[in-house]
């Protein structure tokens, strides 16, 4: 069942600097380079997790914070999936990466649907 999680729409993660709610609010935007939504890419669903293929590398504007990830239906626009926190926000004082990597236990399989 966890393999058909996107199986039938592509799926696009987002950073949002503060908790997304139900419709996607905070997503971080700006910078140089710009802030994009990155394509999702999951390796086969195992012991009840579905995991990340790779790690997901954003570029982070100067002066924005990470603190939760989403998930969408398209590269802009579109309709919001949902969220999940990051742990502590990360704030960026300057133009920065975060990469995006699988948890330690779990999976992502609860952000998004």
């Amino acid at each position: 069942m966890l393999d058909q999680l996107g199986a039938n729409r592509a799926l696009y993660f987002s950073l949002h600097a503060a908790d997304p709610g139900a419709a996607g609010d905070s997503e971080l935007a700006g910078g140089s380079p710009a802030y994009a939504r990155k394509p999702a890419s999951w390796s086969p669903a195992a012991a009840g997790a579905k995991n990340l293929a790779s790690s997901v590398t954003f570029d982070v504007p100067g002066g924005a914070t990470v603190a939760f990830v989403g998930t969408w239906d398209s590269a802009s626009g579109g309709v919001f999936q949902g969220g999940a926190p990051l742990g502590t926000p990360q704030p960026y004082s300057s133009q920065g990466t975060y990469t995006l990597t699988n948890p330690s236990s779990g999976g992502l399989a609860s952000i998004g649907g």
